[in-house]
């Protein structure tokens, strides 16, 4: 008869050991992984025992996913899909979605970022399970005093239970869905989610060994060969001449036996790059096609209108991980941070979709405020924190002496002719004299009729 799973007693516990499952202190029996050499056929093992449905197994297929992640490719290429959402603001909103500021600072703390990374990892791990600590205070506000996460070797997400050894079964496991666990405990991506490191191993285990191949080549065929010939038969002379050749390097000399020549042979074999360096370009491409969807976000490109596509897709890919992140900290982490405490009830968490502006854009953008619109000094008071009075408007002073000054220096000033007493009907009364074309206007009402 099969062992009773240790998850039926759980319930008959007494409150010291509740508490003690609560908090996650079984003792789980780490043990050091083992960097051995791996190739694809311990990769498909792996994914065959992670996927057995009597009883799955991760462990080997988690070992392997840390030699994955050794590839410098792909950790430049999920920290930038990972850097985006990071780095983006956030907010806590009512009902009506208007912030609330305080609350929102909540969230502004280190155990919050270790959150997100550690959900966001459940993207390229796999299932994740993620620890709450207690409730602390800190400077008046509520606080986790840390967020950890549960080894994923020890986690059978399938039946949803931790076990002690990282190759128990999973009928001698603690259940974390139906027990004091489950208010603490915070399950990032699908039960029978592998990861995407599962697709990248495919690429970055003949990379390295490419990598390999290529180094052994280079020792090989790199330097020329060092031969030498003699016709003593002195085994002493033998080891001298041996220990000569051996030695040699920049600038290198050697004292020889008579009758013993020195031959270098240079290498004639092509260049190894076509073969190995392409293969390498190969795999670097796959990996960013898998973890960015796009190539020229870590790569060269070809043209600005392929860019802007490549950066499109790359949007999109970061708008789903804000999804995910933002379903799992409404739907699980609000939530129990409600039962812990934290007054956040009847709120939500959302992305603050506002613009951020570069400083060119700013200043472009204040500039035109202040040109059509009243801006209060306050607004600059508090964004850059330096006090700010009004400057007096000295404009109706020095408008008309501008004025004056320019119609002198223009010699455009308009003079009335005066005319000599009497009546003149040659001459129109209206007559003026434009001194700015150098003509007279001689305009008459009847001397030329």
């Amino acid at each position: 008869m099969a062992k009773k799973p240790k998850i039926e007693y759980l319930n008959r516990m007494n409150a010291a050991e509740k508490r003690r499952i609560k908090e996650m202190s079984v003792k789980l029996q780490l043990l050091t992984e083992a960097l051995t050499r791996r190739d694809l056929a311990d990769w498909r093992r792996a994914w065959q025992m992670a996927i057995n449905v009597d009883n799955p197994n991760r462990t080997r297929l988690l070992n392997l996913y840390t030699d994955v992640d050794a590839d410098l490719h792909l950790t430049g290429c999920v920290q930038q899909r990972m850097g985006f959402v990071l780095n983006k603001s956030f907010k806590l909103c009512d009902t009506k979605g208007v912030e609330n500021p305080e609350l929102t600072e909540l969230l502004e703390a280190p155990w919050f970022k270790e959150f997100l990374r550690l959900a966001l990892e459940s993207n390229y791990y796999g299932h994740s399970l993620i620890e709450l600590g207690d409730v602390v205070e800190v400077d008046g506000r509520m606080a986790y005093n840390r967020v950890s996460l549960i080894p994923r070797t020890h986690v059978i997400p399938e039946y949803g239970v931790i076990i002690t050894h990282e190759n128990d079964t999973w009928q001698v496991g603690y259940d974390y869905r139906n027990s004091e666990m489950k208010d603490w405990c915070i399950e990032a991506g699908g039960t029978h989610n592998l990861g995407l490191y599962l697709k990248c191993a495919q690429q970055t285990i003949p990379k390295k060994n490419m990598c390999s191949f290529w180094d052994m080549f280079g020792e090989i065929f790199g330097m020329p060969l060092r031969v030498a010939t003699t016709t003593s038969r002195d085994p002493k002379e033998y080891d001298r001449i041996e220990r000569m050749l051996r030695d040699m390097g920049a600038a290198a000399y050697g004292l020889f036996p008579e009758g013993t020549t020195v031959d270098l042979k240079e290498s004639t074999r092509a260049d190894a790059f076509n073969v190995y360096d392409k293969r390498i370009d190969r795999c670097n491409s796959e990996i960013s096609k898998g973890i960015l969807t796009v190539t020229m976000t870590m790569e060269d490109g070809a043209s600005l209108s392929q860019s802007e596509v490549h950066r499109k897709m790359l949007e999109n890919l970061i708008q789903k991980d804000a999804d995910l992140i933002r379903d799992l900290v409404n739907w699980q982490l609000i939530p129990r941070m409600i039962r812990h405490g934290f007054p956040l009830k009847g709120f939500r968490f959302a992305w603050d979709e506002s613009v951020d502006y570069t400083p060119e854009q700013q200043v472009a953008y204040e500039r035109l405020l202040l040109e059509h619109y009243e801006v209060e000094p306050k607004y600059f008071v508090d964004k850059y924190n330096i006090p700010l009075k009004r400057k007096k408007d000295t404009s109706s002073v020095a408008v008309p002496e501008v004025r004056k000054t320019a119609q002198q220096k223009s010699g455009k000033e308009e003079q009335k002719m005066v005319l000599p007493e009497g009546e003149h009907p040659f001459l129109d009364k209206n007559l003026t004299l434009d001194h700015s074309s150098g003509l007279d206007d001689t305009r008459s009402t009847g001397f030329f009729d």
